[in-house]
């Protein structure tokens, strides 16, 4: 039974997270190191190009990259403290196993090895293959990401894999298949520098992807305007041409009015409309009675804002439109998305100089994570596992007969779910903490400790980790050659700087050495991770995600190459759609009808306050590695419950004191933070921390029925005052209140 050994508490004091400061002088070796490794940093879609300090095997700092030419050398907080999870006190260095009332004991890599494989025989002996299934997810490279795809199909024939990017891109690439037939963004950043109109929508990119900002600031140096759409003022909303502060939930009905304004003002190209599109007409049936007194009600926005944002928009000769979760944490994810790819097919601005249409992915791999087959419905190629063709394909790559390949399985919440019945008996994970990071956690903690056997691959002792019979020492970023595609779809380099420490291992070696165990080594006969990529490009031959002309050459030559790139003398594809011949049956863009609907759950009586989440500058994801940052933890200890001014007022609440916030799936104590930037209907907590500090306690697990994805960003809360205030752990200034 995966339930903690120990209390969290014992478990924290072994494991961690413990804060890692470098040195005062730096770390031995940091001014003189044995060699320079060009690399990228192991967080978000950006992937900034950064240089690792290497001495006597260990990373003993960095330099910027000047040359790479996404960030030039540019770093947020985090690409500048990432180094510091190399030399960490916290980091696993053997394989460890639960012991009852005692935590966890180091092992053997062999007991490890037999313990799993016994369990994994056991367990699918007696309930089927499909009891054991597997959660990864999108920080690992493109080669681990098919390598765990064709891992949980041919050596656990297991239907039941999925991934973190559950969380993150799905929304988005459901839209984007709807409506131009392929998981990408349309565009390389360079289109954004001279586009006449920005719109960000659902996406904090000064926090969240902070290096990106010098593409916004460079395209208002040439004059642009930037429309803001979100319910809190972000740091990139403050000096924005126009914020509007959506109510969360309402972004479709937002979307849908600006397009009905365009269409009465005849701002539409209708010679792309005709040409190049279909269901144009369809579309605007659905918006027709978008009148502005409705949208002004339902989306919380004042419509002389929403015939501003409109006019700038159908003005405009160029745009660019961006979104991130925002507008994709929804249950109606899909829905939104849509609602913006027709702002961009009305107008037909795609596919052409300056014009284009970005979806921002959160994680460091989430473009080439979503593409190589770790979906619980996709094969490598963002190839379809339902579609016989593709299933043929893949397995002919594979040496495997199609008909052992399994089929559809559960995504990641639904996994959770079929545990919590008992359908699913057995787990393998890497790189993922749902008991962080899922919606309705308390639920999630249950599920866990319903598994007869749960093994985790991990760096670091995670909140879900702590549930593990069994926790295999796997490796860091850096301590294993591959590639990452970036959000602008540019599949680049990571160059191993290190080996793993102590006895921990690579990622690759585990993997493969259990597929070995379970009778499969010859389907996984590698020798680097070169082999998995030349393998992986012809997987991808011929199919919507085509690297089968990238190769680690000619990556590194011309410091990453787009894809789609059918052939080693392409040159790749920085900007989609040139020729007007998009990627769906009939050759034409797709307008997708979007009649408005509510949120999952609105507010009421009892619950009268909307709660939304999010991330913060100094914190990533589920907190696992950011939170052993010293200097980061520094910069923004605990969550804090953002709250204006006027709603707090009303609930006698003052800057620093504890709020009990209630949902219908429970309930934590937060300090509140009072600030004038965000709804005065609204409340907002970042999502990084775990246990009573976990966001995740609150939120629903309400799914969008095409892309599967959880309701983060909205859900009905009611606040009561403690009467107390929060501990002197966190900062004065986090306690400022809006009075002082």
């Amino acid at each position: 039974m995966a339930k903690l050994p120990v209390s969290s508490d014992q478990l924290i004091e072994q494991f961690g997270p413990h804060k890692n400061y470098p040195p005062r002088d730096g770390f031995p070796g940091a001014h003189e190191p044995d060699k320079l490794v060009k690399t990228h940093c192991c967080f978000c879609g950006m992937q900034c190009g950064v240089q690792l300090k290497v001495k006597d095997n260990k990373v003993a700092g960095f330099e910027p990259w000047m040359d790479f030419p996404f960030n030039e050398g540019r770093l947020c907080p985090k690409g500048v403290q990432r180094y510091l999870q190399n030399n960490h006190p916290d980091r696993l260095l053997d394989p460890i196993e639960r012991v009852e009332g005692k935590g966890f004991r180091k092992i053997s890599w062999e007991q490890a090895m037999e313990r799993t494989v016994s369990e994994i025989k056991r367990i699918q002996s007696l309930y089927g293959n499909d009891a054991f299934a597997m959660l990864s997810g999108v920080s690992l490279t493109n080669e681990k990401s098919y390598l765990v795809g064709k891992f949980a199909r041919v050596a656990l024939k297991t239907a039941n894999l999925d991934y973190n990017g559950r969380l993150c891109m799905v929304s988005a690439g459901g839209a984007n298949k709807k409506a131009f037939g392929m998981d990408r963004s349309s565009n390389s950043w360079a289109d954004l520098k001279k586009a006449e109109v920005i719109i960000v929508a659902g996406a904090n990119i000064s926090e969240t992807f902070p290096t990106l900002t010098h593409y916004i600031w460079e395209a208002r140096d040439h004059g642009a305007k930037l429309i803001v759409v979100d319910p809190r003022t972000i740091p990139l909303a403050r000096t924005a041409d126009l914020h509007l502060p959506v109510r969360p939930g309402g972004d479709s009905a937002l979307f849908g009015a600006m397009l009905k304004i365009l269409v009465d003002n005849d701002w539409l190209d209708h010679d792309f409309i005709n040409n190049h599109t279909s269901g144009f007409e369809e579309t605007i049936e659905a918006v027709k009675d978008y009148d502005l007194e409705w949208a002004e009600k339902t989306t919380g926005v004042p419509a002389e804002k929403i015939i501003q944002a409109a006019t700038l928009w159908g003005k405009a000769k160029t745009s660019f439109l961006l979104h991130a979760r925002g507008i994709e944490h929804h249950s109606k994810g899909v829905d939104n998305v849509l609602s913006c790819i027709n702002l961009v097919l009305a107008t037909g601005r795609i596919g052409k100089p300056y014009c284009g249409y970005g979806t921002i992915t959160g994680q460091g791999n989430g473009q080439g994570g979503r593409e190589h087959g770790h979906k619980c419905d996709q094969l490598p190629g963002n190839r379809d596992i339902t579609d016989p063709a593709h299933r043929k394909i893949i397995a002919d790559v594979w040496g495997i007969d199609e008909r052992e390949l399994p089929g559809k399985g559960l995504t990641a919440y639904e996994q959770i779910e079929a545990i919590h019945r008992g359908e699913i008996k057995g787990l393998i994970s890497i790189c993922f903490n749902p008991v962080v990071s899922l919606p309705n956690n308390r639920f999630v903690r249950e599920a866990l400790e319903k598994l007869e056997y749960y093994v985790c691959i991990d760096f670091f002792l995670s909140e879900t980790a702590r549930h593990a019979d069994i926790v295999m020492a796997g490796s860091l970023h850096e301590e294993e050659e591959g590639t990452v595609t970036t959000a602008e779809a540019r599949v680049v380099k990571i160059n191993q700087a290190v080996t793993p420490p102590g006895n921990a291992r690579k990622d690759t070696d585990i993997l493969v050495e259990i597929a070995r165990r379970l009778g499969a080594g010859k389907y996984f006969d590698y020798r680097t991770s070169e082999d998995i990529f030349n393998e992986l490009r012809a997987a991808s031959k011929d199919s919507k995600a085509d690297y089968y002309g990238i190769t680690y050459e000619r990556i590194e030559k011309n410091m990453g190459v787009f894809w789609p790139c059918p052939s080693l003398d392409h040159p790749g594809t920085p900007r989609l759609w040139e020729d007007r011949k998009f990627n769906t049956a009939d050759g034409k863009a797709h307008f997708n009808p979007v009649p408005y609907r509510e949120p999952s759950e609105v507010t009421d009586e009892d619950f009268p306050v909307v709660l939304t989440t999010g991330r913060v500058v100094s914190q990533y994801l589920s907190g696992t590695q950011t939170r052993r940052i010293g200097k980061l933890v520094e910069q923004y200890p605990e969550p804090l419950l953002e709250i204006h001014p006027k709603l707090a007022f009303q609930y006698g609440i003052q800057g620093g004191d504890l709020v009990t916030v209630t949902t219908r799936r429970g309930e934590g104590r937060f300090p509140a933070q009072l600030v004038e930037t965000i709804r005065e209907d609204t409340v907002f907590i970042p999502y990084h921390w775990g246990g009573t500090q976990s966001a995740n306690q609150l939120t629903i697990g309400t799914l969008d029925p095409i892309s599967k994805i959880p309701e983060f960003k909205v859900c009905a809360c009611r606040l009561t005052p403690t009467g107390k205030k929060a501990t002197a752990s966190l900062t004065e200034k986090a306690f400022q209140s809006y009075q002082d």
